[in-house]
Parts: structure tokens; sequence; C-alpha cells
């Protein structure tokens, strides 16, 4: 009975009036004439790709991008240990790693520390756990060197493709596969399933949902789209996605260096390649001619709805990132403050954070309507922590 609900369930998961238009279905991608099709098992390829890739990225980033961190001058910043303490550490592993100023009284009680002392026994604890410089230098400079190449290798074969420069031709007759896409698309899908397995690992962004969304809808997209024989429509996303990638990871991995300017002019040529190709060429050219164009030739179907849906995904993603690097374009234009990413967690450090501190404690005295006692200045609340 399992096996009858599997092969049901298959079947309708697979019934033509799902994924084609009226008319056409699966025995239209039978290989015939010399004219081969995507077949949806090509995709179990991508699996021992991404395996692959995983090793390569363990063989690249201790081969070629440590010994680059050195030659760039990653300076590793100091970290300070926090004292081990078996209370604050099951107090900072099962509760909170930002405890409340209630907590914090409460376990000053617990261990005889001074107030400042657990505060400062945090900061430190959290900065332990903290990703250090080099292995973001490291991920970056892999993200960068496939995402390069990638763009490289999609261009090159898409630069002799008509679709390229008018996109109605990636709907012109029943387009066979050809060799070259058949690699950017097991490549590019054992890339970004590589990224999915080794997230547990990689550096943890506050935007770190949106990216684990991100890959998935990238990974279900790159799949549909081969299975229903979408491969120019899905060869020109994936470049566009490729085309300005490669420069963020650079900005990154100067920005790491310590190499400020390079960082900065960097980052504004990413900001500007983004927005034309994420916010005016993805839907304006590319979501047209998936979403506009096509009911000029054929009924909706599920399938033109479930692909435009996985767009519209990526549409809001990147409208939610262009916020975030507009933001920080704008500081450094402004203000001509260094680039930083918003999304990453920086280091606090005793200092800025026993700054904090007394600034609070100000604040507290001022609301009582008491002058401020010890001798203590006016602390700049505009206190920016240290990296």
């Amino acid at each position: 009975t399992e096996d009858m609900m599997l092969s049901e369930l298959s079947e309708w998961f697979w019934q033509e009036r799902l994924w084609f238009p009226e008319g056409l279905g699966w025995a239209d991608l039978e290989d015939r004439d010399g004219r081969v099709y995507a077949k949806a098992q090509d995709l179990w390829v991508a699996l021992p790709i991404a395996l692959i890739f995983l090793i390569i990225r363990q063989i690249f980033e201790r081969m070629v991008a440590t010994p680059l961190a050195s030659l760039l001058g990653v300076k590793e910043t100091v970290r300070l240990k926090a004292p081990r303490n078996p209370k604050l550490e099951s107090y900072y592993s099962k509760v909170t790693k930002y405890p409340t100023q209630i907590s914090v009284a409460s376990l000053c009680k617990q261990t005889s520390f001074s107030e400042r002392e657990v505060q400062r026994w945090f900061r430190r604890r959290r900065n332990q756990d903290r990703p250090s410089l080099l292995k973001k230098f490291r991920e970056a400079s892999w993200r960068f060197t496939f995402y390069l190449l990638a763009f490289i290798a999609g261009l090159a074969a898409l630069i002799d493709k008509p679709w390229l420069y008018d996109m109605k031709e990636m709907w012109q007759g029943f387009p066979t596969l050809l060799p070259s896409q058949y690699w950017y698309y097991m490549i590019e899908l054992g890339f970004y399933s590589s990224l999915l397995f080794s997230v547990a690992s990689d550096v943890k962004r506050k935007d770190f949902k949106e990216q684990i969304v991100h890959h998935v809808a990238t990974i279900l997209l790159i799949s549909f789209s081969w299975c229903v024989n979408y491969i120019r429509a899905g060869t020109l996303i994936m470049l566009v996605h490729d085309s300005s990638d490669y420069l963020l990871e650079s900005a990154k991995m100067f920005n790491y260096a310590g190499w400020r300017n390079a960082c900065n002019y960097i980052f504004i040529v990413f900001a500007a390649i983004f927005i034309v190709t994420r916010l005016v060429i993805f839907p304006f050219w590319i979501i047209y001619c998936t979403w506009v164009y096509p009911v000029t030739i054929y009924e909706p179907f599920f399938g033109y709805y479930f692909f435009n849906g996985l767009l519209m995904i990526l549409q809001c993603l990147h409208i939610f990132w262009a916020v975030l690097i507009v933001r920080i374009a704008i500081r450094f234009l402004t203000n001509n403050e260094k680039v930083d990413d918003d999304r990453s967690d920086k280091d606090e450090t005793d200092e800025s954070g026993e700054e904090e501190d007394r600034v609070a404690e100000d604040k507290k005295d001022m609301k009582k309507n008491r002058p401020v006692q010890n001798g203590y200045i006016v602390h700049n609340n505009n206190h920016r922590k240290t990296e």
C-alpha cells in the first residue's frame, strides 16, 4: 500500500497539466532525431558535485586563502578569554547570551563578582563565539573565486546566444540542451547545495534566515527550470545573479585586510551593478519575459505560477538587500565612514562596554534629578563600539 501511495503521489506530482501549457507534455522532452533535452534524473549529479565543492573549499581555504590573508595583511584581533566559571557558563549556554540588569544582579550574588565583572565576562564570552577575521576572509575568498569564475563561464556560454540580447527568444521553439548549459546548471546547483550543507559552520550574519530562503529558492528554481526545459530563462537568471556577487566578496576581503579605500570603491561599484541587475534588469526584462510575455502565447498553468512565484521571492530578497546596501553607501558617501557590513556581528571590547555602562549609570543618575557625581565627565552618547 505504501508503494501504491508513493506511485499515486508521483503520478499526481508529475502530471502534465501541472507543468506544461496545453498541448505540450513529457513526450515532447524525449530525445529524438539527435535532439537532446534536460531530464529530472540529471539533477542527482549535483549532489556529488556539492560534496566535491565542500572538499575543494577545504583545500582552497588552507592552501590559497590562508597564505593570501597573510600576504594582504589580515591581522587577527587578540581576544581576551572569559575566565572559567561554571555558573556563568551554564547561564550563557542555557538561558541567554545577553543577561538583563536584574539577571546580572542575581548572578553577582551567585558568583561574588561585581556587576562590571559579570558584564565583562559575558562580553568576552560572546567574543569567543564570534568568527575570527581569518575565518571570514577565507569564506569571502572562496565565494569570490567561485562567483567570478561562474560569471566568466556563464558569460562565455551565453555571449553568442540570441536570447541574451532579445529575451523573448528564450521561448522560441522547444530548445534542445547544449553541453555548456548542462555544466553551467550542474555546477551552479552543486555550489548552492554545498552552501546549504555548510550553512551551520559558515559565518552567521543577521540576514541568516533570508540567506537560507535565498539558497532554497535558488535550488528550487534551478531544479524546476531544468525539469520543464526553461533552460534559457534559467541561465539568464543565474548570469544576472553572478554579475555582482564577486564584487561584494572582494570588497569584504579588502575590508578584513584593512584596505579601506579599495574596499570602499569596490563596494560603490558593487552597489551600482547590484541595483542595475537586480532592481532593473531582473524585474523589468527577465520577470517581464517570464510573467507578462508567456501569457500572450499560451494559457497560464501551475508551473507558470510556481516559477514566477519563486522569482518574486528572489525579487523581495533583492529589495531587502538593496535597502541595506543603499544605507551603507549613503553613510559612506555623506560621512566618509568606513564601509561596514550591517549584517556582521562586531567584536565588543571591554573599553567600549564599560563606557556604555558608565553612560547608562549617568542617565540613571540624571533621571533621579541628581547631579552627576564622582567626577564623571559628560560622555559622548554617540560612542560607537570599536572593532
